[in-house]
């Protein structure tokens, strides 16, 4: 007797993709490894998805959701910007690869719209020029996106050195350090002594950047109203 594959749906097919990026990561992601995750032949999944391209825009678009959900700022254009990145930030660090999968698709799925379009309106309340509204939205989530993308892949990064190696060769590059001269290298080999670099990926090295750039557009406010 002809065994039976597993019934399959979207919200599972959805599912299954979260714990493939988690388990394997976005470069590894494909649609025959989701296939025999969720016990199924690769064509099947043709019937919900045309392409791994769609899938992952269906995905980027749970993800928009989320942090729409998320996101309940009614304050003025600096409360509502601040409130967004921490929103953002809040939804791609629980979801694996989320910020790869916002970056490589494009907002045609109604809540990657929606998400757009509220981002947008934070700071339709200032006197800036349209382009200049528009940018600094980009510049907030770009911002974002790279400060959870970069504190990923150095996990990614720590996680393969320490399989491979066993430890950290953090003692070789103190030494290769010391060999260079103060020219070549003593500021970056005095504030690697004294700690500094581990602040990154920290609340507060998220929150000074945030304030920098939030602090910035203040300032282009206050010249465009005088």
């Amino acid at each position: 007797m002809k065994k039976q594959q597993p019934q399959i749906s979207e919200d599972k097919i959805l599912e299954a993709s979260w714990e493939l990026l988690g388990d394997e990561g976005i470069e590894k992601f494909s649609m025959r490894r989701l296939a025999d995750r969720l016990g199924i032949q690769a064509p099947s999944l043709y019937w919900y998805f045309k392409s791994k391209q769609q899938l992952y825009q269906h995905l980027a678009n749970q993800i928009s959701k989320m942090i729409l959900n998320e996101f309940h700022s009614d304050g003025d254009w600096k409360v509502q910007m601040e409130g967004l990145a921490i929103s953002i930030r809040s939804v791609l660090r629980r979801y694996p690869c989320s910020t790869q999968l916002m970056m490589q698709t494009l907002p045609h799925e109604p809540d990657m719209i929606r998400f757009t379009n509220r981002m947008l309106l934070c700071m339709e309340s200032t006197p800036l020029k349209q382009e200049q509204k528009l940018q600094a939205v980009l510049t907030l989530v770009n911002y974002v996106f790279f400060f959870v993308l970069d504190n990923y892949e150095h996990q990614r990064t720590v996680s393969v050195m320490l399989k491979d190696q066993g430890e950290l060769p953090g003692g070789e590059m103190i030494q290769l350090m010391d060999s260079m001269s103060e020219t070549e290298a003593g500021l970056f080999r005095r504030m690697h002594k004294g700690g500094l670099f581990e602040m990154m990926g920290s609340e507060g090295s998220f929150e000074f950047g945030l304030k920098l750039i939030l602090s910035g557009i203040e300032q282009v406010i206050k010249e465009q109203e005088n």
